[in-house]
């Protein structure tokens, strides 16, 4: 090659490269700094960028400091609030301010009040909420929102008080006004939340909160307010929920109004959650079966649909209540017969089955000490534990049962561990008389270790602390291990789509990469490698999530190493994906998938997806259904 034709090659090469488009923000290495900072946790290094020139930096610096959530920014943040040009900026400090505990921040939101800009406001409101102490509550209450966004701001701001305990008459009046058609969306989902999660609440007459249940045009309004009616008076609210439970058109609703009727303490109530143990959705099936009571009134009816339904999950919670009612041999030789055949996932079901009972003990026990699924020894653990709970275990089958925790403990199963340990804790069950020695507690914490037993070493901890008489120990915390792969990150396309082939159908999910580096990144990575074909659902919560990415197939699985959490604005809608946790910092390699809004976890666990396709197939994943297979499009 001559030297034009290399000086031509060379020229083109250049351009082709300048004109190639960055995959993500983080193309630009002082976003990937400010990143880096927020995943080592340093905040001094993050607050110097608050006053940068660049207002991109500023705002990527508040953002981060919502996850590292140091009280230390809290002043510069307000300051920030109240005082940049940027309205994402101040968005962002709001946000940061309200993921941040302490006094301090709480002052910092109070003067923002008065910003004319309602995306700003929407977040100074919500912040208010998770921070205000009583004394300042007033600055909330007087509030008037101008439009609807800060009208939705206000609703979840209420929301967030009424978590705290801290709502009164004035604030339930006002989330009642809220529930009306004539607010938005956000806002009445915001309202009928309050009503459905917030404890000991009185709610006057109910009449908004019925008519939002029985007839909001979103379901996901109709199902947290239908959640709500529990808190009603029986003759009010047994009625609209029977109702409900038979012919909302959204099976998420219908589950609602089953799981509100399992507080009535009727028997009106008690023949609509039997009823809705045959539904064509096995989700609400599954629901009812989990809130039925051992009544002997019903006994005949639950042993019928336990006898037909072709649900394993149905079955055997049909099985338990019905041994709850009466102490059947007959039926626990049934139960032991499926259990001969059955996958590991039913055999799980079958032993809670039989926690209802203290004559199978040992049975429960063998499989607890001798079984190579982990599945069944986390679920003969937490039987076992159910079983010694029983009104006729006396302090002698107690001392039984204490042998045998003692033995499975030695054996230095991390689910195990933290079942069994959590147990021995607990004050009524009388373990503290029981287990003089209580050595083999400090034998079993040599066999774990950071990060990976961080689930089991927690309730470890806290029992070593019990016997020894002591407080109970700050939890054990991750440091940090698993550096932000960069390079990585910048290889990921800003809206990157995943195939996720199940055995239920196909999920397509896409990555928040410009939000979540971190998380999505791990997956990435995970995906890469094969990590999750063949994976198992192992946990589907009715109405809740279907959660997967676990090595043991229990929950209780995890490698060796743990991920940042990284919280963002985004809010927990149908069909976000979010990174399953022990707590901040723990995260590793199981994630989970809403089946509707779930607002109590926002700011909590981390969404690093969401769905795009295949929600329908979201809604028909059961336990023990299977990932085929995961890959990048």
């Amino acid at each position: 090659m001559n030297f034009s034709n290399y000086l031509l090659f060379a020229v083109v090469g250049f351009v082709l490269l300048a004109c190639k488009k960055p995959n993500n923000k983080f193309s630009d290495d002082v976003i990937a700094k400010i990143s880096d900072f927020q995943d080592r946790r340093q905040a001094d290094s993050l607050v110097r960028y608050l006053l940068d020139r660049n207002p991109v930096y500023r705002i990527e610096a508040a953002k981060a400091l919502a996850s590292v959530q140091d009280s230390v920014a809290s002043l510069q943040l307000g300051t920030m609030l109240l005082e940049d040009p940027e309205v994402e900026a101040r968005v962002a400090a709001a946000f940061a301010l309200g993921q941040t505990k302490g006094t301090a921040s709480a002052n910092a939101l109070i003067p923002a009040l008065e910003d004319k800009e309602s995306r700003v406001l929407r977040e100074v409101l919500e912040g208010l909420g998770k921070t205000l102490y009583a004394y300042d509550l007033q600055n909330l209450k007087n509030f008037k929102a101008k439009d609807s966004i800060s009208q939705e701001g206000f609703a979840w701001a209420l929301y967030q008080i009424g978590l705290r305990g801290l709502a009164d008459e004035s604030i339930v009046s006002k989330q009642n006004e809220f529930l009306k058609p004539a607010y938005s969306l956000q806002t009445r989902i915001g309202a009928a939340h309050f009503f459905s999660r917030v404890a000991k609440l009185q709610v006057p007459h109910g009449d908004e909160l019925i008519a939002a249940a029985s007839n909001d045009r979103s379901a996901y309004v109709r199902m947290a307010a239908t959640s709500g009616l529990r808190k009603l008076d029986s003759t009010k609210s047994i009625p609209v929920l029977l109702s409900i439970a038979k012919s909302d058109p959204d099976y998420r609703v219908r589950i609602s109004a089953v799981r509100a009727l399992a507080a009535r303490p009727s028997n009106r109530a008690m023949q609509g959650i039997i009823q809705s143990l045959t539904e064509a959705n096995p989700h609400v099936g599954v629901a009812a079966s989990e809130v039925i009571k051992p009544t002997p009134f019903f006994k005949d009816q639950i042993n019928t649909v336990a006898q037909s339904t072709q649900n394993t999950r149905i079955q055997s919670n049909l099985f338990k209540a019905s041994l709850l009612i009466s102490d059947d041999q007959t039926l626990i030789d049934q139960i032991k017969a499926i259990y001969t055949s059955s996958d590991e996932y039913q055999k799980a079901a079958l032993l809670v089955s039989l926690s209802a009972t203290t004559r199978e003990y040992e049975f429960i026990a063998n499989e607890l000490l001798h079984a190579i699924s982990f599945v069944i020894k986390s679920t003969a653990a937490q039987a076992l534990v159910a079983v010694g709970e029983h009104p006729t275990a006396d302090a002698a089958f107690k001392a039984k049962l204490a042998t045998i925790y003692k033995e499975a403990i030695l054996q230095g199963d991390p689910g195990v561990i933290g079942i069994l340990a959590g147990a021995l804790v607990n004050p009524e069950a009388g373990y503290k008389k029981i287990l003089v020695d209580f050595n083999f507690l400090k034998e079993a914490k040599k066999k774990l270790a950071m990060p990976k037993d961080i689930e089991a070493l927690q309730p470890l901890d806290e029992a070593i602390a019990f016997f020894e008489g002591k407080e109970k120990p700050t939890p054990p915390k991750n440091r940090f291990n698993h550096p932000i792969d960069w390079k990585q990150v910048k290889a990921i396309k800003k809206d990157q789509k995943v195939k996720i082939e199940t055995t239920q159908g196909t999920i397509v999910l896409t990555l928040l990469v410009e939000d979540t580096p971190g998380s999505v990144a791990n997956f990435v990575e995970l995906v890469n490698k094969k990590y999750f074909d063949g994976k198992y659902f192992h946990r589907v919560v009715p109405n809740f999530v279907i959660q997967t990415g676990c090595n043991r197939g229990d929950g209780f699985g995890s490698e060796d190493y743990s991920i940042r959490s990284e919280f963002t604005t985004t809010r927990y809608k149908e069909g976000s994906v979010g990174m399953a946790s022990a707590g901040k910092d723990t995260e590793g390699t199981q994630w989970f998938i809403t089946h509707s809004p779930t607002p109590h976890l926002n700011g909590r666990y981390t969404i690093f997806a969401e769905v795009v396709e295949g929600m329908s197939v979201v809604h028909a994943i059961q336990v023990g259904d299977k990932i085929n297979s995961i890959s990048l499009l």
